[in-house]
């Protein structure tokens, strides 16, 4: 039998996470592989971070993505990371996605797919978290098994109006609160967390799009990575649309996701 199952929820770490408070429901991140038909797989994997400001999962954003992209040829894994609501903190966000990252490519050969060709996808805070990913790997938790070995920045990223930067006019009260664990984050931790001031030339290439309606995450987050892939040298693709509010997910049909489908092609 297979490590990884169709549809199965699995826990994400083999024992009790690294930092855990306890071993309840929101204690125990888990990982749900959505596996295509063998004839149809492309060779390529998403690993995928919901939304939800860190304090709550936007399932659409989760197993939605995951059932749409499988049904284009991709190996997708959705996480339900452990939250700030319950008392998580960074990193443990970062270190539940690295983990995934790590056990996606450890069972690549056997899911289907290269190890050297794995994505990550987040919406609004999963987001964030995908792009901290990309950014600062290295200060994830490890978890003492053969999942170590494997490299955690993903290959690129797929970012859905994502929350960006903790700095105002442009931060994300609630987001930057549940991560932090705290209303007045230090000035350091501020800056450690704006993800468009953490870029390097490390940073794997983006896709992100966003809305000039965007009333809870602006459209500024994404222009400020943006600009910061720009000063880096970093290729991306970014798409601004006119209309629609936060946390649209697969938008019925709207445009982004064929453009992000063809951009991925490249890898």
């Amino acid at each position: 039998m297979s490590f990884f199952e169709h549809g199965k929820e699995l826990p994400l770490w083999e024992k009790l996470p690294p930092l855990s408070l306890g071993t309840g429901e929101h204690d125990i991140p888990t990982i749900k592989a959505f596996l295509p038909p063998a004839w149809k797989r492309n060779g390529r994997a998403l690993v995928v971070f919901p939304g939800g400001g860190y304090g709550h999962y936007g399932e659409h954003e989760g197993d939605g993505y995951s059932e749409f992209f499988a049904a284009h040829g991709y190996c997708c894994f959705t996480v339900r990371y452990r939250l700030g609501k319950y008392g998580y903190h960074h990193p443990v966000e970062l270190s539940d996605a690295a983990r995934a990252v790590r056990l996606a490519r450890l069972f690549a050969d056997e899911c289907g797919f290269d190890a050297s060709r794995v994505g990550a996808v987040g919406s609004s805070a999963g987001g964030h978290l995908a792009a901290t990913l990309g950014n600062i790997p290295d200060e994830a938790l490890c978890a003492g098994d053969a999942s170590d070995a494997m490299p955690s920045r993903p290959d690129w990223t797929v970012l859905c109006y994502p929350v960006i930067t903790f700095r105002d006019p442009y931060s994300t009260y609630w987001t930057r609160k549940n991560l932090c664990g705290t209303d007045a984050p230090s000035p350091e931790i501020i800056a450690h967390l704006s993800c468009d001031e953490t870029v390097s030339e490390a940073t794997p290439p983006s896709f992100l799009w966003h809305t000039f309606e965007d009333g809870v995450v602006p459209v500024e987050n994404s222009m400020l990575f943006a600009a910061a892939l720009r000063r880096n040298k970093i290729p991306f693709e970014l798409h601004i649309y006119e209309r629609g509010g936060h946390g649209q997910g697969l938008f019925e049909g709207h445009p982004w996701s064929a453009e992000c489908l063809r951009w991925m092609e490249q890898f």
